[in-house]
């Protein structure tokens, strides 16, 4: 038995748009707006009843005592708390997350919450988003309410989910909200204000004693083919370098944790750029109590004859989840190893899941033991990460409840809890019932 920290966060994640619904009581963001543009969601599926958690969050909650949860991460929806983005806020809006808050609390259920989880109140795309030099600003405004109302229940914050898709796929590729394909001077210029965004929010949400303050990056580090010394230095020196355009993670953490600006990435990208100023750096560079990893799949590397890193492909027939990412649980331990190295602090899993083909069966059940077996596959690896001495605060499944997968719609499950989205009937899956073992052994098996 791999055994954890008796204060280990064993939780479930999820984010606004894809659960929440109730789109009839908040603001729209841009993805209302992008789930209306024809051919750009699957079948035209949108996020405005979703699974219905504004009217059902009593039930949701009480699923997550009984599977044995600890901690559960959310996000808050901006355009629910401020329908326009900026000004007066929604006290529907705002006590919607004080009912929740106290749901949680009661079940014994600690809130890990996001501020910024894609959903950007469409009346600030319309003046610009994230290339408004207004919106840091506007984020920080926006995490000074949620700090003033939320703050004597939650303490654990994320101030952005994944900028790299944010960026990524919502700026660059254009196939997710807001659906803008920008080039590399604007996005560079979007880069630097949410970066802003984050500083000047993390400062505000210090503010406040006894407050923990991260962000929650994807972590897509490659992992060395073999221990030997030499491929996980091949590994090492990818790094944090590693992926094309806006996507490696040195744009995100080095200019937060280090103070770093990226120069020669951002050279490949638009040379003409001009760097953030000191006192802008001063801003993004700020303390961070923890970093949240979202791991889902990673690259398998070694080193070359010639002693460079080289990509080792993965066999045919490799397993791999619905969406057709390989399951790679060994990435895991890396990406929790290889951050620590570089940034020296704790870490929490805050995503790790996959998409599988469940179904309630004729019996009345939900078995999914493909993810049974990669949520042990990827707990074992944890496991090790933690025995060596790094320091994980919590680990996160991705997701407590099938939902809207954005742009893929309802056609991709990675619930633990199978949601009929009909009926809004939800059943407990395999997995559900095998985490629910886990949690009550504080550890899970070794093979």
């Amino acid at each position: 038995m791999i055994v954890f920290p008796e204060d280990f966060g064993w939780g479930a994640a999820t984010a606004s748009y894809q659960i929440e619904g109730g789109a009839d009581t908040r603001g729209d963001s841009v993805w209302d707006a992008f789930c209306r543009w024809p051919g750009k969601t699957a079948n035209g599926h949108d996020g405005s009843v979703a699974c219905d958690h504004v009217h059902r969050f009593r039930e949701d909650v009480a699923l997550m005592k009984e599977i044995g949860l600890n901690c559960y991460r959310l996000s808050i929806s901006w355009p629910r708390v401020m329908p326009s983005g900026t000004g007066q806020p929604s006290e529907e809006g705002l006590a919607f997350y004080d009912a929740l808050f106290d749901a949680l609390l009661e079940a014994g259920v600690t809130p890990w919450v996001t501020l910024f989880h894609w959903d950007l109140p469409l009346a600030l795309h319309h003046q610009g988003g994230w290339l408004n030099p207004d919106a840091p600003k506007w984020f920080e405004d926006y995490a000074a309410l949620l700090s003033d109302r939320f703050g004597d229940r939650v303490h654990h914050w994320m101030t952005f989910n994944e900028p790299q898709c944010t960026l990524g796929l919502g700026h660059v590729d254009g196939i997710h909200a807001p659906g803008l394909k920008l080039s590399y001077e604007e996005v560079l210029t979007a880069l630097k204000h949410l970066l802003l965004a984050h500083g000047r929010a993390a400062k505000v949400l210090r503010s406040r004693s006894g407050q923990k303050v991260g962000i929650a990056p994807v972590s897509n580090l490659a992992y060395p083919a073999t221990e030997s010394a030499a491929d996980i230095e091949a590994c090492r020196s990818v790094g944090f370098d590693r992926g094309n355009g806006i996507w490696p993670q040195c744009f995100y953490l080095d200019p937060i944790v280090h103070g770093r600006w990226p120069d020669e990435q951002v050279r490949k990208l638009f040379p003409a750029f001009e760097p953030p100023t000191a006192e802008e750096m001063a801003i993004i560079h700020g303390p961070l109590d923890f970093i949240g990893l979202n791991y889902y799949h990673s690259q398998k590397m070694r080193a070359g004859a010639d002693g460079k890193p080289e990509v080792v492909e993965l066999p045919a027939g490799h397993p791999e989840t619905a969406m057709g990412w390989p399951v790679v649980p060994e990435g895991l331990y890396w990406t929790v190893r290889f951050h620590h190295e570089r940034y020296g602090l704790p870490s929490a899993i805050t995503e790790n899941g996959m998409a599988n083909l469940d179904w309630v069966q004729s019996d009345g059940r939900v078995d999914d033991p493909q993810r049974v077996d990669y949520l042990r596959l990827h707990l074992r690896q944890l496991g090790r990460a933690l025995n060596e001495g790094l320091p994980v605060w919590a680990y996160f499944h991705w997701s407590l409840m099938d939902n809207f997968e954005w742009a893929e719609g309802y056609h991709k499950r990675f619930g633990l809890v199978h949601v009929d989205f009909q009926t809004q009937k939800r059943t407990l899956k395999s997995s559900a019932r095998a985490y629910q073992e886990i949690i009550r052994q504080g550890g899970v098996e070794e093979v």
